[in-house]
């Protein structure tokens, strides 16, 4: 095939060859094994949408876990994740946080992804705006049963 070529530019062309198909082998690998975004209630799961925070008038009142909604509390309802599982929400005008376990379901309006207790609400920092932009990661997962 390359015959034409003395002998040294032979060897080196394969050399070039093969390092670069090694690495692009390597590089194929590691980006795929990477690359696997975490599963639906997963740590490092993540979602965009509003938060609201709950009515003062839900203190004391049950929650769907079935524990009474305290409004000092850092918790918060999801539709969808386990109860127990603990997230991180990023109120994306403020980019403030805080740290809250999901303890009951909603909220019920669409392109809502999470209601907070009053206390979770402060620390984001959104009493007064209500509703919010937010991104909601979670840093641990429910405890299986």
């Amino acid at each position: 095939m390359l015959s034409f070529l003395p002998f040294s530019f032979k060897s080196a062309f394969y050399r070039l060859t093969k390092a670069t198909v090694a690495a692009a082998t390597a590089a194929l690998c590691l980006s795929s094994c990477a690359s696997s975004a975490p599963g639906f209630g997963e740590k490092g799961y993540t979602e965009e949408g509003k938060a609201s925070y709950y009515a003062r008038k839900f203190q004391g009142r049950k929650m769907a876990n079935g524990e009474e909604y305290r409004r000092g509390k850092m918790t918060a309802a999801h539709k969808t994740l386990p109860f127990g599982t603990k997230v991180k929400v990023t109120n994306l005008q403020t980019h403030k946080t805080v740290k809250v376990e999901i303890t009951d379901r909603g909220p019920f309006v669409r392109g809502r992804v999470v209601d907070l207790s009053e206390a979770a609400a402060k620390r984001v920092d959104m009493m007064k705006a209500g509703v919010v932009p937010v991104r909601v990661k979670v840093v641990k997962s429910a405890k299986s049963k």
